[in-house]
Parts: C-alpha cells; structure tokens; sequence
C-alpha cells in the first residue's frame, strides 16, 4: 500500500512540474502589437517609455519559469523579497525602465538569496497579468515566486 501513495506523490509532483510554461521575454508581448518608436532622450532621462504596452491576457494565473536580471527592491543583508525582473542587465538602474510588458514584479514570501546581481537566474512562479506601479517602473506583470535558480543558458 505504502507503494502506491509514495508513486502518486511521485506522479502528483511530476504533473505539476510539466505544467510549468517556460517563457522569454518575446512572448510576454502579444501577437501583432508593434511598439511606437521610442524617442532618445540624450539628457540623461531615465523617463520610462510606451507605458500603455499591453500584456498577454491568457498568462494570467500560469506557473511559469522565466529568465532575467534582478533589480532588488526589498532586501537584507541574506534575502531578497521583492524585486523587478527584467530582461537585460542595467535595466531601471543604469538606463531607462523597459515597455510594462517587459518588466515583472516577483515577491516571495520567505525570501530568497539573490548572490550577484550581474548574474542572470530564472525565477518560477504563478504570474498575473494586474501589474504593479512603483517608484522605479511602472510594471505589467506581476508573480508570486516558488524558486531562483541560476540561469543555465
């Protein structure tokens, strides 16, 4: 008996890690939308543009693995909780914020180390599509985080 509840742990696990959707930035923009021209402030202007880019609706609600940098926002000295993931280093800190839909809100509840932040990771998680507004960025995506893992490639 005990061998048919250890597979079905087993077989419950393997169900939800395939239901995870892997995604790059590319498809976080729907089909079809062609982004304005974006005009190049040579002030120095961190001004973030195209802040009506629209999100993809039907990723709303799904665990998803996705690759990036981190831009940390809540932290101590071991454990990050709340950060921006975007698609290119220096993105929000040394130019200016990417279109919402190219930026995502990820907060874990516990904490998670974060040890470089020249490196990329892939974060996995339950992703929405409500955003988030903040003082660096206005964001399209928002997820909830279950891992950080270093990007492989």
């Amino acid at each position: 008996m005990k061998w048919w509840l250890t597979s079905l742990v087993v077989c419950a696990a393997f169900t939800a890690q395939a239901e995870v959707v892997e995604l790059y930035w590319e498809d976080m923009i729907p089909k079809g939308y062609i982004a304005p021209d974006v005009q190049v402030q040579h002030e120095g202007s961190m001004a973030q543009q195209n802040l009506d880019a629209p999100v993809v609706p039907s990723l709303d609600g799904k665990v998803v693995k996705i690759p990036g940098f981190v831009v940390p926002l809540e932290s101590d000295q071991r454990l990050t909780t709340e950060f921006l993931l975007v698609p290119y280093f220096g993105a929000c800190i040394h130019v200016p914020p990417p279109p919402p839909n190219q930026i995502v809100y990820v907060k874990f509840s516990t904490g998670v180390p974060i040890d470089n932040l020249n490196d990329a990771v892939w974060v996995t998680g339950t992703l929405s599509t409500s955003g988030w507004q903040g003082e660096m960025a206005t964001v399209g995506y928002a997820l909830t985080g279950i891992t950080v893992t270093p990007y492989d490639g």
